[in-house]
């Protein structure tokens, strides 16, 4: 059993391909060993969770995921805690439409003398969710009184201030995308203010919902346990977990003494609209300050419409230039950070001059709406050019032609089909950003928090990737890393304390840890 770090790439199985290992174990191994094995682990981890929780509540649903459940409520019973089963078909007509493995849980778990009831418990201090699995949703196995009985027990799991341990999902999670099919009363709702700590257990493979879209909210800490099983190395993953072991683009690499400024690439920053009382040049100085802070050799600003700024005094280092007069063969291009409406008039020859190019915010809106730019746009690919667009999910949306719900309803599936349609890396930004390339597996970011849900952090993002391409990495590799680093930033930050697109940009953090460290 494994505890999810960010060390280490992990590959991500969906629920066609775990279901297709889980036949082919269950075949090799005598009847029953993979449930058994489920329920140990489940119970040797609620017991490390929660050492000194007594009552114990498990939610059993109709299926193997509830006799996982079941499983592990054997062990608990044995091991001297106060268990209570709530099971959805404890009327007998479902007993003869139980899979044979749950059939067989169900009748240990009597034998053990564990008790059943028919709602939670008074004074639960530890809860295992064990309903739905990975292929189910809320009410669609069950009867009318059945998915009643769900949604209680759903919305109990998910409003209670204990904590809980979901079974391979966390119930109401698909597997596959992270879309969250709880009834909109439950999925909607507000956490308490105090809610418990939220855990999950996925056995045989990590899927690929729990850590993007509703997935990381809801799973919690993610812990992992094969069952013995080894994945067959012909079994291509749906997806991989990106980990600090693939992103090599975040600082520096050891260089030669003789090294000058040139040897880190130059990056130029297109964007920052001033218009009558509109000014967002604040948007290029913060891709402009990130690309330099990640390790840009020379950073140049060229704001549109009518700039007065012509210097950074906190960031003197940036070097503004009009945007006729940028070398763009020989920079990469971050085109689109507060561009405004007049990014449209410079892309045509950004998209046709430029070898290097991250497109965000308002170039991409511009491409969304101009078919001529997207024919430029889908023209780099056979050149060879490096491109990368970073939208998140709106703009994703207009560049589909589709909308936000259908992006966030299968976030990989969107990024993938942005990478084919324009063919160039795409950088689906949000909660378990996707990045995804033509005819590659996707990846998935494990690091950010919510503390990223600030103006300006975009535009920050957009300048580290602009960094990465400009030190000569290739596309999807340069992109990997710089999300996986901007996402740790924030993962980084002190406590308590609010997180700037400023601070962000200019890794402040480093600083601090550094003193933190230093004053122990």
């Amino acid at each position: 059993m494994h505890k999810l770090s960010h060390a280490q790439t992990l590959p991500l199985h969906g629920v066609a391909a775990t279901r297709r290992l889980e036949q082919q174990a269950a075949a090799a191994l005598p009847p029953h060993t993979l449930m058994q094995r489920a329920g140990l682990a489940t119970a040797r981890l609620a017991r490390a969770l929660a050492p000194h929780a007594q009552q114990i509540w498990i939610a059993c649903g109709p299926g193997n995921n509830g006799g996982d459940g079941l499983e592990a409520a054997c062990h608990l019973h044995q091991w001297g805690k106060t268990v209570t089963v709530t099971w959805l078909g404890e009327a007998g007509e479902r007993e003869g439409k139980l899979p044979a493995d749950a059939m067989a849980a169900l009748q240990r778990a009597r034998s053990a003398g564990v008790r059943f009831a028919d709602a939670p418990p008074p004074g639960v201090d530890f809860a295992i969710d064990a309903l739905l699995g990975i292929g189910a949703r809320p009410g669609s196995d069950a009867s009318d009184a059945g998915a009643a009985l769900i949604a209680q027990w759903l919305q109990w799991l998910r409003n209670t201030s204990q904590p809980v341990l979901a079974l391979d999902i966390p119930s109401g999670l698909d597997a596959d995308t992270g879309t969250d099919f709880a009834p909109e009363s439950i999925a909607t709702c507000a956490r308490p203010a105090r809610a418990g700590a939220r855990f999950c257990l996925s056995f045989l493979t990590l899927k690929p919902g729990l850590f993007t879209a509703s997935g990381r909210d809801l799973a919690g800490q993610v812990w992992w346990d094969d069952l013995g099983v080894t994945v067959p190395a012909e079994n291509t993953p749906d997806a991989w977990l990106a980990g600090q072991d693939c992103c090599s683009a975040g600082g520096r690499a050891e260089v030669r003494h003789s090294s000058h400024k040139g040897t880190f690439g130059d990056v130029a920053v297109i964007g920052g609209e001033s218009k009558g009382s509109t000014h967002m040049a604040g948007a290029a100085l913060l891709a402009g300050r990130a690309a330099l802070h990640a390790g840009a050799g020379r950073v140049f600003v060229a704001l549109l419409g009518s700039p007065s700024l012509t210097l950074d005094p906190r960031q003197p280092e940036l070097m503004f230039r009009n945007p006729g007069a940028l070398d763009l063969a020989h920079q990469t291009i971050v085109c689109g950070c507060g561009g405004g409406n007049a990014v449209a008039a410079v892309l045509p020859k950004i998209l046709s001059k430029a070898p290097a190019l991250v497109l965000d915010a308002d170039g991409l809106n511009a491409v969304a709406g101009d078919t001529s730019l997207q024919a430029l746009l889908r023209a780099r690919a056979a050149r060879g050019w490096r491109t990368i667009l970073s939208p998140h999910p709106l703009e994703a949306a207009r560049l589909l032609g589709s909308c936000t719900t259908d992006v966030q309803s299968n976030r990989p599936e969107a990024a993938k089909r942005l990478a084919t349609q324009f063919q160039c890396v795409v950088v689906l930004k949000g909660s378990g950003t996707v990045i995804a390339a033509p005819a590659a597996i996707p990846v998935i970011n494990p690091t950010g928090n919510a503390r990223l849900a600030t103006a300006g952090t975009g535009d920050v993002l957009a300048g580290m990737l602009g960094a990465a391409l400009a030190a000569g990495l290739p596309a999807f590799e340069a992109a990997c890393g710089a999300v996986f680093q901007h996402g740790q930033f924030a993962d980084n930050w002190p406590p308590g304390q609010a997180l700037t697109a400023s601070e962000l940009a200019q890794n402040h953090q480093a600083d601090l840890q550094q003193e933190q460290q230093h004053q122990r």
